[in-house]
């Protein structure tokens, strides 16, 4: 199981709509796909239609209460499951923060759930800020994957987010995490900024940085609103055919081959 932090401290840039898209990409092309929710907002499981009730998140588990595993559900799409969250993880926060070893807790529970077997891929949806759920994330992760806007504090928050990643290799809380990929979010062709934003990280990330670029797009926004992934809510549109060739550009990343989405949707 590679474990995949979606990963930004700023707010907006369309990390959870990528974490759900993504997860249904990989699951619409046969893998098996465990997604959790770290976010005590709860938008990545609203967003994918089921209703957070706070019960089922990893409150419990990260505090040594209860196995990772019985927080596990699925849900209507085929090889995709769910650990929800709730409003408790902001609770769990705090009490992390006071134990010696909460960088390690999550990197812990993955590390059991690994010898299962029982997923090919696990993708954490983080919070947008810098704080205990999304250090520890990334001490959890194999790879972090960048979703960024196609704006110019985008590219601050890109410098922090890079220097976040090195200071959690350097405390050797997890020395041989790597950043995947960036994913350019809410790109439009017609301005000139959001050509000279990609260009801009070209520079810098050339390997890292995704060929596929999401556009804006009213029905990629509106689809968590119902419940839905961009593929279910509307399969035939630029959304989805961005997102399915981002989830191709990802499987090519890990030496992984399916069948195109169209074929299975």
């Amino acid at each position: 199981m590679k474990i995949i932090a979606t990963a930004n401290q700023k707010g907006g840039v369309g990390k959870t709509t990528t974490a759900i898209n993504l997860s249904a990409g990989l699951a619409l092309k046969g893998q098996r796909v465990l997604l959790i929710d770290l976010d005590p907002q709860a938008n990545t499981t609203s967003g994918i239609g089921i209703e957070p009730d706070g019960t089922e998140s990893m409150y419990y588990p990260l505090l040594g209460e209860g196995s990772m595993e019985e927080k596990i559900i699925p849900t209507r799409m085929e090889n995709l499951s769910l650990i929800p969250s709730g409003m408790d993880l902001a609770g769990v926060e705090i009490e992390l923060a006071r134990m010696d070893d909460h960088l390690l807790r999550l990197r812990n529970l993955l590390a059991n759930s690994k010898q299962h077997n029982s997923f090919d891929f696990c993708i954490l949806d983080t919070p947008p800020s810098l704080g205990v759920l999304m250090t520890s994330a990334l001490a959890a992760a194999d790879e972090i994957l960048i979703p960024l806007q196609c704006e110019w504090f985008g590219l601050e928050g890109l410098a922090k987010i890079v220097q976040v990643i090195e200071q959690i290799r350097e405390t050797g809380a997890n020395p041989d995490v790597t950043l995947e990929g960036i994913l350019m979010t809410m790109y439009d062709g017609r301005t000139n900024l959001s050509r000279q934003v990609v260009e801009e990280v070209s520079n810098y990330f050339p390997a890292q940085l995704y060929n596929t670029v999401i556009p804006r797009s009213i029905r990629i926004g509106e689809a968590p609103s119902h419940g839905l992934t961009v593929f279910e809510h509307d399969p035939s549109g630029i959304g989805a055919k961005a997102y399915g060739d981002a989830t191709d550009e990802f499987l090519t990343r890990h030496s992984v081959c399916g069948p195109p989405l169209a074929a299975q949707t």
